[in-house]
């Protein structure tokens, strides 16, 4: 059996597979989202002095960096409507279960790469910008974040590449995503192929466009670094 051409374009220029990929890059982005906003929150934790407290979130990180990604799923979609009551509501959705279950295991990883980025800013530059009247939360936003932004930012975005591939275990709990789509035209037409080939175009469309946005981004930030290095040799050679 040759491949057919013809089927494969119409697989990769019809809606179903348009719609499976949107699914997918919108479910990528607000996993993403909601792990840095909760690997951060984890990161500081775990950077606390209080024993107690840093356990626990050494913890959170220790259990979702084993667990493999798929069974958290699974247990999110399956287990958990059978001992959690609200959980059996139709708002209950499948991508509301893997936004869950994908934001959770990817909030351990970021954990680790803003802790570690946390940990490379100067600890002198917050009692600086503290003794110059600064509040905590102003030496946060305006001295400590953005040097842990350009030093996050290459391993996130990797991980957020990572994030868009990760999607595809969400057919496993029903989610009508680009693989999900990709399977449902196979069992209409038994082409493997051909449906398979059009979900790898999609794959690395998506992926080429963030890696192409990754390396601008990361180039902005290096540049912003350098030009007041710059500037202070033009100003010192004047």
């Amino acid at each position: 059996m040759s491949f057919d051409f013809n089927l494969f374009l119409s697989a990769l220029f019809s809606s179903e597979f348009a719609a499976g990929a949107g699914i997918s890059l919108v479910l990528a982005i607000l996993a993403q989202l909601l792990a840095v906003l909760l690997g951060f929150l984890l990161a500081l934790v775990r950077m606390s002095s209080h024993p107690v407290v840093r356990s626990l979130s050494g913890a959170y990180v220790w259990f979702f960096r084993a667990i493999p990604t798929l069974i958290i799923l699974l247990v999110i979609w399956n287990a958990l409507p059978q001992v959690i009551t609200p959980l059996r509501g139709e708002w209950f959705t499948p991508f509301i279960a893997a936004l869950i279950g994908l934001s959770l295991t990817e909030a351990a990883y970021m954990a680790e790469i803003l802790r570690s980025a946390l940990n490379s800013v100067d600890s002198g530059q917050a009692l600086a910008g503290r003794a110059l009247g600064m509040t905590p939360a102003q030496v946060m936003l305006k001295v400590t974040l953005p040097q842990v932004i350009r030093v996050a930012l290459p391993p996130t975005g990797n991980e957020f590449i990572g994030m868009v591939k990760f999607t595809s275990l969400a057919s496993v709990i029903s989610l009508t995503e680009l693989l999900a789509t990709a399977e449902a035209r196979i069992a209409q037409t038994f082409r493997y192929a051909e449906m398979y080939s059009a979900a790898v175009i999609y794959y690395l469309i998506i992926v080429s466009i963030l890696m192409f946005v990754q390396r601008n981004v990361e180039i902005k930030y290096r540049w912003s670094r350098k030009l007041p290095a710059r500037a202070a040799r033009i100003k010192v050679a004047q």
